[in-house]
């Protein structure tokens, strides 16, 4: 560990090995020395962490005592993930049956010729809207607007729409002001397209086009198959609108690249006592800002952690003036441009004294879709969180799994 705080790796860097902070842009090659020429974690830093370890144990006991399962619904839900993104052997899964209706709405989208996006979305959805934001921006060099719902449902004062195709994503599709945005958007003859694990619901009737996510019924009120499978569902789209062989390939190895996530579950147990405090930081950038926006957010809701995310250049631009020794912050690096940024500024809070839980993807998919097994990550992560603190992640108190916003 670094002098006054530390760092762990998940992926790439190892199963939850600790380690100097690296050097030399994304250094991902660059070795630990030898242990007797690392700096020790100083006493008090020790004592933290001892005691964050003392409170898991303590958690998990009150969990048991409480009759809270170990292996919860929300769990059981996240090993869904890749039959739900389409194993060839499962017929009507999101790559098999959502690649023919996602081409139909992009000769739809191609058509009407749009000059650009705008989606509508609240929750984990709203994070799924953020990747799209970068995903059609980067693939398919179009602008991509996030909407806001009140303008349309509080302040009765929609902006003008047309020229946009307007995306309406939600599991539920019955969150009122995501309907009214899709509604208001039909109204000035816009492409409406819902992304809906509901294809009975109201926001699919009120879409022109409908893309399915064909989840199946999603118990846990915190969202985790639903929300891997609306990333892939914007990936499909965005490749129906520019078809490019090698992101068609890496498409296909989606569910392999999730199942191999699961199958290192075990490495996430070492950042479990650093986050047994009441908050932590999430810090992303490009394409997993979104990741580190959710990965914030299912903390937050089932373990009680207040967590915040920025993007790594938003956080230099004044939030980072809060860090202080001791504080958890997790780097979500899913390579690609934007790693050198991350690998700065993990570096930096390091030196503060921070502890610097980094998760990264081994998977080899394209930056574009490591949001995906990254999300995978966070949900685990979350999970035995939320279990060492003894809280059940099925059921998160004073939330619905159905929220009706307006």
């Amino acid at each position: 560990m670094a002098r006054g705080g530390g760092a762990v790796w998940i992926g790439r860097r190892g199963a939850g090995v600790a380690g100097p902070r690296r050097t030399g842009g994304a250094g991902r090659g660059t070795a630990s020395p030898p242990a007797a020429s690392r700096d020790r974690c100083p006493r008090n830093d020790r004592r933290t962490l001892r005691a964050a370890r003392t409170a898991a144990r303590r958690g998990r006991a009150a969990a048991r005592g409480r009759g809270v399962a170990r292996v919860s619904r929300f769990r059981a839900e996240i090993a869904e993930q890749p039959e739900i993104a389409g194993r060839p052997e499962i017929a009507g899964r999101l790559l098999v049956h959502g690649a023919p209706i996602a081409n139909k709405i992009a000769a739809r989208i191609r058509q009407a010729a749009p000059r650009g996006f705008a989606i509508a979305a609240r929750g984990s959805s709203d994070n799924a809207a953020l990747y799209a934001k970068y995903l059609f921006g980067a693939k398919n060099q179009a602008l991509v607007a996030l909407v806001a719902p009140s303008l349309f449902t509080h302040y009765a004062r929609p902006p003008r729409l047309e020229g946009q195709c307007v995306l309406g994503i939600s599991q539920s599709g019955e969150s009122p002001d995501v309907i009214a945005v899709i509604e208001e958007a039909g109204r000035q003859d816009c492409i409406t397209v819902a992304i809906t694990n509901q294809s009975g619901s109201k926001l699919a009737r009120a879409a022109e086009l409908v893309l399915p996510l064909e989840a199946g019924p999603e118990v846990s009120v915190p969202a985790s198959k639903t929300y891997t499978a609306s990333l892939l569902a914007l990936a499909i789209i965005s490749q129906a609108l520019n078809p490019d062989p090698f992101f068609e390939a890496a498409l296909a190895s989606v569910p392999a690249a999730i199942t191999r996530v699961l199958e290192k579950e075990a490495e996430l147990e070492a950042f479990v006592p650093v986050l047994m405090g009441p908050r932590a930081i999430v810090l992303g950038r490009g394409f997993n800002f979104s990741t580190a926006e959710e990965i914030a957010l299912k903390l937050s809701e089932t373990s009680y952690l207040l967590a915040r995310a920025w993007s790594v250049a938003d956080f230099e631009h004044g939030p980072i003036a809060i860090v202080e020794a001791g504080l958890p912050v997790v780097i979500v690096d899913g390579g690609g441009p934007v790693a050198s940024d991350l690998e700065s500024v993990g570096a930096r809070l390091e030196a503060k004294g921070c502890h610097v839980l980094r998760l990264s993807d081994e998977s080899g998919l394209p930056e574009e879709l490591t949001p995906i097994t990254l999300a995978v990550r966070g949900q685990l992560l979350a999970h035995h969180v939320a279990a060492a603190r003894g809280i059940d992640p099925d059921r998160p108190r004073t939330i619905q799994k159905v929220t009706r916003t307006w």
